[in-house]
């Protein structure tokens, strides 16, 4: 399965038709027919932009020839779309994202009668029991072993 490449140029959406690479060692850029794939340090141009092609200062440009016509869609690139749609018509839609819950404001809070019960409400800080003399005693006994 074959999809057309588009052209590596941003903003444009037209068909890729020629490959362009870079040859850094002979300071030389090699425009030549579209890759039968995408290479990471290639890019691929359209007709317009690969006929417009300036090199750097210094560098040479070597056009091998190159047909200019986009290519047509293939049989594989019409069964890959076909699918595509069908794949995205057969998904069940989404459910929609339940509301997010909102605090009431603190005021709000302040008279709610379940926000001030000790049940529903942890607190940062608790107050402790007064410790007995026997619970002194006790714990020092246990410090000195």
């Amino acid at each position: 399965m074959t999809l057309t490449r588009q052209c590596s140029r941003s903003a444009c959406s037209k068909p890729a038709v020629a490959t362009l690479t870079y040859v850094y060692a002979d300071s030389t850029v090699v425009l030549g027919p579209l890759a039968t794939y995408a290479e990471p340090h290639t890019y691929d141009l359209c007709a317009d932009h690969a006929q417009r092609l300036t090199a750097p200062r210094g560098w040479d440009i070597v056009r091998l020839a190159v047909d200019m016509t986009p290519p047509e869609p293939t049989p594989d690139d019409l069964v890959a779309l076909a699918e595509a749609v069908r794949r995205a018509a057969a998904r069940p839609p989404a459910e929609p994202e339940p509301e997010p819950v909102r605090k009431p404001a603190r005021a709000a809070r302040a008279k709610d009668p379940a926000f001030l019960s000790t049940a529903s409400r942890r607190r940062h800080l608790r107050a402790l029991p007064d410790a007995t003399d026997d619970d002194v005693s006790t714990e020092a006994g246990d410090a000195g072993r």
